[in-house]
């Protein structure tokens, strides 16, 4: 990690974080986990002069999406990727299941390598809530999450609402992976 972190990277990253879920979240739910790369956008737009048009030349950052992650082993994916220099960051778009505390003791006993079945158990939870996080960090500093928590309607003529939540520790294992991909 740098000695000296910009005091201005910190904001910037929760920037990134959400416009990543933005775009995301363009495209409605029920998507595999995405990656972002994180470059610099004056060195995009060096080596592709053509996407000027495109890009947002105010922004130091710009996210570019890489193919999407397998859903079955996200840990042994994040663990097989290192970033090139060229790359000052990353962000992963997720969606989740959320359950309160109280749902822990109605979950079946677990087993090692029974993952299927906890997360259909979860999934099937009358008191889940569908979540996307996604989880946004730099090379040398800081890191951002934000998780919109899909909305419902108790009636068929209202609209679902839709609430972003905003925090660096919402996620403090996956923003760890994230930076191990960082790591040389």
């Amino acid at each position: 990690m740098a000695s000296e972190v910009n005091p201005a990277a910190g904001p910037a990253i929760a920037a990134l974080a959400r416009e990543v879920e933005e775009f995301v979240a363009a495209a409605g739910w029920d998507q595999q986990p995405q990656l972002f790369a994180l470059v610099p956008t004056e060195a995009l737009l060096r080596e592709q002069p053509e996407l000027a048009g495109q890009l947002d030349p105010s922004s130091a950052l710009t996210p570019v999406a890489q193919e999407p992650l397998p859903e079955s082993d996200l840990a042994e994916a994040l663990g097989r990727i290192a970033w090139p220099d060229a790359v000052i960051g990353c962000a992963l778009a997720q969606e989740i299941i959320i359950l309160p505390p109280s749902a822990e003791s109605e979950l079946p006993e677990s087993e090692a390598g029974d993952v299927a079945r906890l997360r259909q158990a979860a999934a099937d939870h009358p008191d889940r809530t569908e979540a996307r996080l996604v989880a946004a960090v730099l090379r040398d500093g800081p890191a951002a999450c934000v998780m919109r928590l899909r909305g419902y309607t108790q009636t068929e003529d209202a609209e679902p609402a839709d609430e972003i939540v905003e925090h660096p520790d919402l996620a403090p294992n996956l923003v760890e992976a994230l930076r191990a991909t960082l790591t040389p």
